[in-house]
């Protein structure tokens, strides 16, 4: 069992956001689940276009953390603080 998924960080309008995290609800998670999200290249948003999400890949490392059976908290977490705009992620999770 497991789903997959999309859902978008917003660093807000000004350079320098940091980390930003985002809820992300689902059904049948369990502690033990594994949790993974991603930028994606070839993603695009209103103001971030394939580059900015292939940039975002190789330098804004994700995390996630379960939260209950029904959410997991994924974060990104901008190197020197680069987060400017909305960016697409991709999310996956199983037993």
């Amino acid at each position: 069992m497991g789903q997959v998924g999309t859902d978008t960080f917003d660093f807000g309008a000004d350079p320098g956001a940091e980390d930003v995290t985002k809820l992300v609800t689902v059904s049948g998670l369990s502690a033990t689940s594994h949790i993974e999200a991603w930028f994606h290249h070839g993603d695009t948003t209103a103001n971030n276009g394939t580059d900015e999400h292939e940039e975002a890949a190789a330098l804004c490392p994700l995390a996630c953390k379960y939260v209950s059976a029904t959410q997991f908290e994924a974060k990104a977490m901008p190197l020197a603080a680069q987060g400017v705009g909305q960016f697409k992620f991709h999310w996956a999770w199983s037993d």
